[in-house]
């Protein structure tokens, strides 16, 4: 066959896959659409590397997605594997979802089946082979090729199995069973509810995050942390390793990066700037001389290669990238305290992000709408992002890392408590969490810690919202500190406040910005306010209920708010708040108080008008 009637098969093969494919998956309802949902594809749905902070990108072996068309089956809980399936659905999308092909609405009395095959490298054979599953919500159990290969619970964190014990030769088949209780104030979910309505949206069930596999040797990296000194110019990175053997040693090399450095191409390494090898705890102090800082004004990224030596041969190689820079609390003249950023105080300017799509719920249809949201929000002007009650996927906050754009992260709630105290410390009651759901909160609300702080952009730890299952306050705030030390804790947003407890005291105001509760030895924040209304035909995820706390007419009424509210602000600031966050980056479902639309085709405001605004706060404090 000539190199034309290959390439004419080829083609050929491709559209009766596609053809094919569209035969058994389509969007599903008839609600509103991203303009990325016409990109979303059956064989090629989120095949980016799902964690770019680790990125192997082939060394030695390779990896691969399996996100694509699998088998499911809703059946009642506790029930056996089905003998066959519902249909297909396009995974990482969950049930509940339009993207996913399914649309259908999961009970706490049903459990989903997943079922797919794929097939191994053989080249993977001299090494190991982890089976990487980014989020499942909630209860995860994997079988292989028929063998039971373990557990997870959390909705909300990635987890992986050595999945190579169990590979034969040929075709492999994965199992996947997942139980999704939702709001049974148990489970962290934050905004899902088995009944959307007001500000509560669309459980969110199943698989969620990409799933793939990973190729690594007999020894390998699992995890690093680094932590930097702008005094000492230094950068600590503790290593995490698996199956070390005597003899084995790890290596970090410190390069120059620079601003939108990736670890994706490999065009952008960087010269050297110094190397170390570990000691006996993996972990080394290296030496930056001429540092350069990270801020959402520069972000600038210094990439690290990780490697496992066995001898004088590497059989591990990981590139990631660290930052030089530190959050802390500094006085500033007229003794109000203030988060500084580099030792510069900085006011903190941002949209509160939920993180939710029309299309896909708690995915994004794509990897380039994932980006949208945080390049819209610098475009805005702001210099923050407060993550509501949401973990978001690896790849959104290594944007952001890029990007420059700090984030306050939310712990996802998972209850709501009845006695709120909004002006008075000690005011409100605990959350009845029984010891069970308490003991839960602390493994997911640990595990989201200790996968995120390897992210630079993150400088403030948000346990509680609003009350919402908030409990033994003291306690929570000391395990958060404990886990992760380097950031400021935000102890209850808008919440149930406890005297010095924690870094920042926290008010929610709405519509127009206030403070509730003021303390001269935290660092005072507004943490919510806004919610400025305005419902587009159109672009509405149910026309006849649309709720915003004020609504108006045009974008030109919002702005002529939205700019009332700075000027308010700004009064604030000067009385020492040290922070804003708007509601909201965008409509939510039946919320319409969005800078964007739900289905981000519509910015309500002028988008340079509203950039002055917002860097004119920022700089209110300077």
């Amino acid at each position: 066959m000539n190199l034309k009637l290959s390439i004419l098969s080829a083609a050929a093969s491709l559209l009766l896959c596609t053809a094919a494919s569209a035969q058994v998956w389509a969007p599903q309802g008839n609600r509103i659409r991203t303009p990325w949902a016409e990109e979303v594809l059956p064989y090629h749905s989120h095949m980016e590397y799902p964690r770019p902070q680790m990125f192997r990108g082939g060394y030695p072996l390779g990896w691969k997605s399996l996100n694509g068309l699998w088998d499911y089956a809703i059946v009642k809980k506790d029930s056996k594997q089905p003998q066959s399936f519902d249909g297909k659905i396009l995974v990482p999308f969950c049930v509940e979802s339009s993207l996913s092909g399914v649309g259908k609405t999961v009970t706490k009395e049903d459990e989903i089946w997943y079922q797919t095959s794929f097939t191994v490298n053989p080249q993977w054979q001299t090494g190991r082979v982890l089976l990487n599953f980014e989020a499942v919500d909630w209860k995860t159990d994997v079988w292989v090729n028929g063998q039971y290969v373990g557990d997870h619970t959390g909705g909300y964190t990635h987890f992986s199995f050595d999945i190579t014990p169990y590979l034969t030769s040929g075709e492999q088949q994965l199992t996947v069973r997942v139980y999704d209780g939702t709001d049974n104030d148990f489970q962290p979910r934050g905004k899902q509810v088995s009944k959307p309505h007001g500000i509560w949206y669309t459980a969110v069930s199943g698989i969620w995050q990409s799933v793939w596999l990973e190729a690594v040797g007999d020894a390998y990296v699992t995890d690093y942390y680094a932590v930097s000194n702008i005094d000492r110019k230094t950068i600590d990175v503790l290593v995490e390793a698996k199956d070390l053997k005597p003899g084995d040693y790890i290596k970090v090399v410190l390069r120059d990066g620079g601003v939108g450095y990736s670890t994706e191409s490999f065009k952008d390494r960087g010269k050297i700037i110094t190397s170390a090898v570990a000691n006996a705890d993996y972990q080394v102090r290296l030496s930056v001389p001429d540092a350069k800082f990270w801020s959402p004004d520069s972000p600038y990224l210094y990439g690290l290669d990780i490697l496992v030596f066995r001898g004088d041969r590497p059989i591990d190689i990981v590139r990631g990238y660290t930052a030089m820079r530190e959050i802390s609390v500094v006085k500033d003249a007229q003794g109000h305290k203030r988060m500084a950023l580099n030792k510069k105080p900085l006011f903190h300017m941002g949209p509160l992000d939920q993180g939710w799509w029309p299309d896909g719920l708690y995915t994004a249809p794509t990897d380039e709408a994932l980006k949208f949201d945080i390049v819209k929000t610098k475009d805005f002007g702001f210099n923050m992002i407060r993550k509501h009650i949401k973990v978001e996927p690896a790849r959104w906050y290594y944007y952001c890392d890029q990007l420059g754009i700090m984030v306050w992260q939310d712990m996802p709630s998972f209850g709501v408590s009845k006695k709120w105290g909004r002006k008075h410390y000690d005011e409100g009651e605990d959350f009845p969490a029984t010891p069970a759901a308490k003991a839960n909160y602390y493994k997911e609300w640990g595990e989201i810690i200790n996968q995120l702080k390897k992210f630079q952009c993150i400088v403030v730890w948000v346990p509680f919202n609003e009350a919402w299952s908030q409990f033994d306050t003291r306690d929570a705030i000391a395990f958060t500190r404990d886990q992760e030390s380097t950031r400021l804790i935000n102890m209850a947003s808008g919440g149930n406040w406890t005297p010095a407890c924690g870094d920042i005291l926290d008010s929610h105001h709405y519509p127009n910005p206030g403070m509730n509760i003021w303390d001269p030895d935290m660092v005072n924040v507004l943490g919510e306010y806004g919610g400025i209304g305005l419902p587009l035909e159109g672009h509405l995820w149910q026309p006849d209920r649309n709720w915003g706390y004020v609504q108006y007419k045009n974008g030109e009424e919002v702005l002529k708010v939205y700019s009332q509210y700075a000027d308010e602000l700004a009064d604030l600031v000067r009385q020492g708040v040290s922070a804003a966050v708007y509601t909201q980056t965008t409509d939510v479902e039946g919320e319409v108080n969005g800078i964007m639309t739900y289905d981000r085709k519509v910015v309500k405001m002028d988008e340079k008008a509203l950039k002055a605004v917002n860097q004119k706060i920022i700089k209110s404090m300077e």
